[in-house]
């Protein structure tokens, strides 16, 4: 089709439609003869679309728009070649499983758009779940995302909302250290030296859970930080660390 100068193009075709609007055409390396999925308002723009078209295509980076990839299927692929921690694992499996497949596992991924995915995110927090959740699950969906444009799936990243990926929380009330020992009486003797350990030792609940009595030195006051425990849905697990450390006992007598 010959342009507005008269001249042949060199690549692809532009015409008006009777709605006044304007529709791109070209030749695929299928030689099969494709649309552009839109239309245009102006032959401009119809023309920069299929110069970018073409650049695809010349680069190597044309992709079949007849193939296409669900996102709960390209998901899951990506969720088994993270290599995660056991806790991790659970933890992103369980935002993914509940929050984000639900709407979007058989919708096409690259017809995921940043509205759906703005929609998406309120209807969480519209629905009650709480604020870290939502952040955490909008972090793994623009993980997804990320790793789809560096596999050339899609072309862009929709996950594109400011702000989206990071929850508000509010300041976490603490303990004095009188107020500690309070709360190591009330309970059964049994947790005494578990709430002491928490609160003078920084270990993690699951850390904390996993400890055994050899990890324990008395005559160093060192506490051997050798394992943790994942508590997942289903059933709990134990997953060892890389590398155990040492983690220092201040003196756990009460204060005067």
């Amino acid at each position: 089709m010959a342009n507005q100068r008269g001249k042949r193009r060199r690549f692809g075709s532009v015409r008006k439609l009777p709605s006044g609007r304007f529709q791109a055409r070209y030749p695929g390396p299928d030689g099969l003869l494709r649309s552009a999925p839109e239309t245009f308002s102006t032959q401009t723009d119809a023309d920069r679309w299929l110069v970018r078209k073409e650049a695809e295509i010349l680069d190597g980076r044309w992709r079949n728009p007849d193939d296409k990839v669900l996102f709960g299927v390209y998901a899951e692929a990506w969720f088994k070649e993270r290599d995660y921690a056991a806790t991790t694992r659970e933890r992103n499996g369980s935002a993914l499983r509940l929050h984000i497949l639900p709407t979007f596992a058989n919708m096409v991924l690259s017809e995921i758009t940043t509205p759906q995915i703005r929609r998406w995110r309120a209807g969480l927090l519209e629905s009650g779940v709480g604020e870290p959740t939502v952040a955490k699950a909008y972090q793994i969906l623009r993980a997804i995302m990320n790793t789809a444009v560096d596999d050339e799936v899609i072309q862009r990243n929709p996950c594109r909302i400011k702000g989206a990926g990071a929850a508000k929380t509010a300041e976490r009330p603490f303990l004095d250290v009188t107020e500690v020992f309070q709360l190591a009486d009330a309970l059964p003797a049994r947790f005494r030296v578990f709430i002491l350990l928490a609160a003078f030792t920084g270990l993690r609940f699951g850390e904390l859970a996993a400890l055994q009595r050899h990890d324990v030195d008395l005559e160093r006051r060192t506490v051997a930080v050798r394992r943790a425990l994942a508590e997942p849905v289903q059933t709990a697990s134990w997953s060892r660390r890389p590398r155990a450390r040492q983690v220092y006992v201040p003196s756990l007598s009460r204060p005067r």
